[in-house]
């Protein structure tokens, strides 16, 4: 068996950008994802556009040319892929990483396809696969979703949206213009700052018109078949509801980087322990790169600031 320089898990644009880096170091490599090409793009909504212009997306010195002054999902799913093909970078997609294991200075990885060695581990798997859960009655019934994809199932549907953040606002009001009733529930007191500040005085608008109905200052407590039971200042009260998009969030696979061995930080933060010159973990030879650094912290890092990611990581396993 081959044994690679490198093996990268998950081919998102981090991961594509640290295998791009391992060939101009003249490295071997293998980047390795559970779904298709930068799997947690195409699961974004449908009509996302992106908070950063297109030349802050690019990786590997390839051009991304976008026709608006953000760019969209689709062109980026489009960029992307050209960057793929034209860099003939050498993945394994559907392909889910079970295990890995290190005896001596070499890893073992365990597929749902194949096993693999390497000298090295970046884990590029970035924080979007997992959702926060809300650990309530009712959360596992089939009309409570925490994906948002489009906003055409909800029409004509009293739809009820937990959170209050980017993805809970903009699912709330392409829900509302495409014909939903939709309700908020925020535990906060208030739209934060953190809210695209084009997008901020929207929704902020929807709500003082009525348009859209929240409840600040709340929490849900179940959910069932028809309604939604809550309690707010006012008490506890219910609604009538048809579905429920519960945007509250997502986190790193915990779970995966504790079999590895990786530790995190104690507090709610629960940063993952790395390097921040080297990148490197408590564990020797396996790398973080991306937005996965950030732990629970999910607005620290994006695209744009951690391309340099890949560089710093390649220069350490190529020197």
């Amino acid at each position: 068996m081959d044994v690679y320089d490198v093996i990268i898990v998950g081919a998102g644009p981090i991961g594509l950008a640290c295998g791009i880096e391992a060939q101009n170091k003249g490295l071997t490599y293998l980047i390795i994802d559970k779904g298709p090409l930068v799997n947690a793009l195409y699961n974004y909504p449908l009509e996302m556009t992106f908070f950063s212009t297109s030349d802050k997306l690019e990786i590997g010195g390839v051009p991304f040319i976008s026709h608006n002054p953000k760019p969209t999902r689709s062109e980026a799913l489009e960029y992307y892929r050209r960057v793929a093909q034209s860099k003939r970078l050498n993945t394994r997609l559907y392909e889910k990483v079970e295990s890995i294991e290190k005896e001596g200075n070499i890893f073992s990885v365990s597929t749902s396809k194949s096993e693999y060695e390497a000298r090295n581990i970046v884990l590029a798997t970035g924080f979007y696969d997992i959702a926060h859960e809300l650990n309530i009655p009712g959360e596992e019934l089939p009309k409570v979703q925490h994906y948002y994809k489009e906003a055409h199932p909800y029409f004509g549907q009293k739809l009820a949206i937990i959170g209050a953040k980017n993805s809970a606002v903009d699912a709330a009001l392409e829900c509302w213009r495409k014909g939903a009733e939709v309700t908020m529930f925020i535990r906060g007191s208030e739209i934060t700052d953190r809210v695209k500040y084009w997008v901020k005085p929207d929704i902020e608008n929807r709500i003082k018109e009525g348009s859209i109905k929240a409840y600040f200052n709340t929490e849900v407590k179940e959910i069932l078949a028809n309604k939604v039971r809550f309690t707010s200042p006012d008490g506890e009260s219910e609604i009538e509801n048809d579905f429920v998009l519960a945007l509250t969030g997502y986190e790193p696979n915990y779970s995966f980087l504790e079999s590895l061995g990786i530790e995190h930080t104690k507090d709610e933060v629960r940063k993952p322990l790395y390097n921040e010159s080297t990148m490197e973990t408590n564990v020797k030879g396996i790398y973080l790169a991306g937005v996965i650094c950030g732990g629970m912290e999910t607005n620290k890092w994006f695209i744009e600031n951690s391309r340099v990611h890949a560089e710093v990581v390649m220069e350490q396993i190529g020197g």
